[in-house]
């Protein structure tokens, strides 16, 4: 339990993300070694010391969370999903209610327009319910439209749904039903600690999480440029399938899954064109994983205990310093550009973001806080 809240407080920390949380756990074997190192790493990137968690907030927070009937799960639990832990970012702490042996069972999502059609509703909410014959759980995120469809499909014990705020937060309020219910018979997750309202800049954080879940996404309707756009590149990047249902050009709304399509995804019409697609994983189900094993493609992570924070020199973090901007560039550029080592690289870029100069952002790219 000791090692539960101090894994709680590193993640609550400033300027800790999950990709720095992994490569500090890594490196100092345990949360609380990380806590105690994190000031002389800050400070070695030039910054000030991070505002460490309070322990009486976390504390208050894991009796809150416990009055809720909810509970933690972290990264590197035996019940984590072996799917969620290969992404680079994997969130490092959940906190859910429900049924946690859902995430034991293949799951696909379904995402898709918010102010969708009544057809294209209809055709994900029979789409859910008929891959739950089938054994499979449906992953979504509660918002208006299809991902309301898809969990009312889905809702008899076989409804994930991924929030954007707090797990005691309700959104939108016409769902604070669904929501309830999903919590009961179903399965729902946040990563937000309780009380945080949603706000714009959480929405591809729980996305990446519905994606990261999945074998893979199914977009129904979906504009330009929208959330659910990013959920299937973020499935994409992480090697699952993407799939999209059709629509009429001269809809807008089904604009989004026509360029999919073009661009490369499966074309989908029923359950067995999913169910035919996903069969590839079962392969992949049984493999053993060591979620900090994973955490990032560039370098191995167990390469940074080979590297002492003394045999980094000024010189190096000033050169890996001067190659960045505002404009977000990719890590292997970075060992490209530096010609550093993958370790070093990712040693310096870790001292920065503690320090609060450096922001992390998806694809694993960095730039300077803007």
């Amino acid at each position: 339990m000791r090692d539960n809240f101090d894994r709680l407080r590193l993640i609550r920390s400033a300027n800790i993300g999950p990709v720095s949380y992994v490569q500090l756990i890594r490196r100092y074997g345990s949360a609380a070694k990380a806590l105690d190192i994190l000031p002389e790493l800050a400070a070695r990137g030039g910054g000030k010391a991070p505002r460490l968690a309070d322990q009486d907030a976390v504390m208050r927070e894991i009796d809150y969370v416990q009055k809720l009937g909810a509970r933690y799960l972290f990264l590197g639990d035996s019940d984590y999903p072996a799917l969620l832990a290969e992404l680079s970012n994997a969130p490092p702490a959940i906190i859910y209610r429900g049924k946690l042996s859902l995430l034991g069972r293949p799951a696909v999502a379904i995402v898709g327009a918010r102010n969708a059609s009544a057809a294209a509703c209809r055709f994900a909410r029979d789409l859910a319910n008929s891959l739950t014959t089938e054994g499979i759980s449906i992953v979504s995120g509660l918002a208006r439209g299809i991902d309301t469809a898809a969990h009312q499909g889905s809702i008899n014990n076989s409804a994930i749904a991924v929030i954007a705020g707090g797990i005691d937060i309700s959104y939108p309020p016409e769902n604070e039903g669904l929501q309830e219910q999903i919590a009961r018979d179903g399965l729902l997750l946040a990563e937000q600690p309780p009380g945080t309202e949603p706000k714009a800049r959480h929405f591809p954080y729980r996305n990446r999480i519905i994606a990261g879940l999945a074998r893979g996404t199914v977009v129904v309707e979906a504009a330009p440029k929208s959330g659910s756009l990013i959920t299937a590149r973020l499935a994409a990047e992480a090697g699952r399938d993407v799939m999209a249902v059709p629509g009429s050009p001269l809809d807008p709304r089904s604009r989004g899954c026509n360029g999919l399509i073009r661009e490369g995804a499966t074309l989908i019409q029923s359950s067995d064109d999913v169910l035919e697609l996903i069969r590839h994983f079962d392969d992949r189900a049984e493999r053993a994983i060591t979620p900090y094993d994973l955490f990032d493609a560039q370098g191995d992570p167990s390469k940074l205990r080979e590297i002492s924070v003394e045999d980094i020199k000024a010189a190096d973090r000033q050169s890996l310093t001067d190659l960045l901007s505002m404009t977000p560039v990719s890590i292997d550029e970075l060992i490209r550009q530096s010609q550093m080592s993958a370790a070093l690289v990712q040693m310096i870029l870790l001292e920065l973001e503690l320090a609060g100069r450096l922001t992390r952002h998806a694809g694993a790219r960095v730039s300077l806080p803007s």
